[in-house]
């Protein structure tokens, strides 16, 4: 199969084109990187039929390929990333589990200069303020309370590209925090929080606009106390990410999700086990058990993470969750890049927006990834 030549010029023909109200049949041209709205000049590459969904966005991945973005370091973060890449993620963040304040600090200095040469599109903090009863694979001994000087440390090291904080609205200060979040242009998010569903509402009021994991490490959703679960569900203004590996969510609840809103992000929050098999691994300073791909924290049952890709989960919320593909496309791609103010440029197949696209065989198994026009 042809590449596209230097400038990136090429028209993908007899194509089925996956957009957010249905799928097209026909060409989808590119130059200069970018989606173009009509014919160009370039390469042609007939692909058969086979279908173009738009490059999946990940909003939660703590990395892949055994490799874990948790200590900042360059060649870790480039092998996750190049490996999500390889399965369709042209666009992903890198999210970073409770650590001791000095480890965050470097971890987020080291990954903002990453972010600002492409690799990722920002730093996810996960913790560390997180309410204790719902830790999941967060290291208890290391959470805390919101604390606005650290907070403020970080942003200023990450340059711009710490994007997202999950934080437990219930803890004390957390409502300041999600303040102070929006107004240094980080998404804050509600997880790992025991907190009712009035303390989620306050949370969404402060400014936060998403919901981490829907249902895990969460309080459950009560049909006399809705709590956080009922609160991100019936807020217009919040994305809720959901890990679609039939292990942290099964199908069933996957579908009332979906049905319930609009505004539903898949995420892998995959760990270093993503792509490596069964084994032992770490996630920050747990230990990880990985037995017929469930990741477990070591001699126990709480769930750490996932070992799938985004394509995984976009084929499963087809093919599990019964999704039409437009939807389920949505979700993997225009959904978070609009959490994450990102759509302008990515998360759908429109003129002038990146040509970041994933080809799909009838199984709608990745055959191949284009980023910003080129072939990876």
């Amino acid at each position: 199969m042809a590449k596209p030549d230097d400038d990136g010029a090429v028209s993908l023909v007899d194509a089925r084109i996956v957009l957010p109200d249905g799928v097209r049949d026909g060409a989808l041209h590119i130059a200069g990187g970018t989606i173009a709205a009509g014919p160009g000049t370039g390469e042609v590459i007939d692909l058969a039929g086979r279908y173009v969904v738009p490059g999946f966005v990940d909003m939660h991945v703590h990395g892949g390929a055994g490799a874990s973005y948790q200590l900042g370091r360059p060649d870790e973060a480039h092998r996750a990333a190049s490996f999500h890449l390889a399965h369709g993620t042209t666009t992903t963040m890198a999210s970073l589990v409770t650590g001791d304040p000095d480890e965050l600090a470097g971890a987020v200095e080291g990954l903002a200069g990453l972010a600002a040469d492409g690799v990722i599109a920002g730093v996810h903090l996960e913790g560390p303020y997180l309410a204790p009863s719902r830790c999941g694979a967060h290291d208890p001994a290391l959470l805390r309370a919101p604390d606005p000087a650290e907070f403020r440390r970080l942003v200023r090291l990450g340059r711009g590209h710490l994007r997202m904080i999950t934080l437990a609205p219930e803890l004390p200060g957390a409502l300041d925090l999600v303040r102070e979040a929006v107004d240094a242009g980080v998404i804050a998010a509600v997880g790992h929080t025991d907190g009712t569903g009035e303390a989620a509402r306050a949370a969404f009021d402060a400014g936060a606009r998403v919901a981490t994991h829907l249902f895990n490490a969460m309080r459950p959703l009560h049909h006399r106390e809705g709590g956080p679960v009922a609160a991100a569900l019936n807020d217009p203004r919040v994305t809720v990410e959901l890990i679609n590996d039939g292990v942290h969510v099964e199908p069933a609840v996957a579908r009332l999700v979906f049905a319930a809103t609009p505004r539903v992000a898949l995420i892998t929050d995959a760990m270093a086990a993503a792509g490596m098999g069964d084994g032992d691994y770490r996630l920050g300073v747990m230990d990880v058990e990985v037995r017929d791909g469930r990741a477990v924290l070591a001699g126990g049952t709480s769930i750490a993470g996932s070992t799938i890709t985004m394509a995984d989960a976009f084929r499963r919320a087809v093919s599990d969750v019964g999704l039409p593909i437009e939807r389920a496309a949505e979700a993997a791609s225009l959904t978070p890049a609009r959490a994450l103010g990102l759509d302008a440029r990515v998360g759908s197949l429109e003129p002038g927006k990146d040509a970041d696209l994933v080809v799909l065989d009838d199984d709608l198994r990745v055959d191949w990834v284009m980023k910003r026009g080129r072939r990876v």
